[in-house]
């Protein structure tokens, strides 16, 4: 007696099939899109801003301390400015007042605060405390947060800095400290890594300011500084 057995193939439905691979090529396409989106601004700023680049000035010697000092800096996601250089922690001061405030019109940031030997930079900016107060001879040196581009917002703490690398020598920077506005112009922007201290560095012979920010945007494998000096009035 002959055995039979039925097997039941699967509809075939073309349309199905051409509807399925439609979703899989938009879904593909939008993920190349987002890593475009996101890892551009990186990869731009690294092509474009190759100039600024300088060899470190006085990097920290023990490999151990770096390395264990950058664990704390990723963990913390930078928000403690006393981790950014731990061989050369910031000083608490006693000034007249404890907080200011910088403009840069040219990024649309207005009035943004200060904080004087401050440290969690997403509640302000900070002034890094024992470096020279503003107006006065030596370099004012300020740190901010720094993210993708795509966020950037003027008023966010956490993103306030993203545009410094647009900067350009003869922009102004304007800070109001206790009553009085200095007005400094940009005169230089260099890239450096991360341990090194040049951008404390003081100089007596007149009044500095030095942003310090990390880069490319959105990571903090190095530092931007932006280097500006005090426009004095003719006499």
């Amino acid at each position: 007696m002959p055995l039979y057995r039925y097997v039941k193939s699967a509809p075939s439905v073309p349309h199905l099939r051409r509807g399925s691979r439609g979703i899989s090529f938009l879904f593909i396409t939008l993920g190349i899109g987002i890593l475009i989106w996101t890892f551009w601004p990186i990869v731009s700023f690294s092509m474009m801003s190759g100039d600024l680049f300088r060899e470190i000035v006085t990097p920290i010697q023990d490999g151990t301390a770096y390395a264990a000092a950058n664990a704390v800096t990723e963990d913390s996601g930078l928000t403690n400015p006393n981790t950014w250089f731990p061989t050369a922690p910031q000083k608490k001061v006693v000034t007249p007042v404890n907080t200011y405030t910088l403009t840069i019109a040219k990024l649309k940031i207005q009035d943004a605060t200060v904080m004087i030997a401050g440290d969690d930079l997403s509640v302000s900016l900070v002034h890094y405390g024992g470096t020279a107060l503003p107006g006065e001879y030596g370099n004012t040196v300020i740190f901010g947060h720094s993210t993708l581009p795509q966020f950037y917002n003027p008023k966010n703490y956490k993103t306030i800095f993203s545009f410094l690398p647009s900067l350009k020598a003869g922009d102004e920077i304007d800070i109001t400290y206790d009553g009085i506005t200095y007005k400094y112009i940009v005169y230089d922007l260099t890239v450096t890594g991360p341990s090194d201290l040049s951008a404390l560095e003081q100089r007596f012979d007149d009044s500095y300011l030095t942003l310090v920010t990390c880069v490319p945007p959105g990571t903090y494998w190095q530092r931007l500084h932006v280097f500006a000096k005090l426009n004095r009035p003719s006499p």
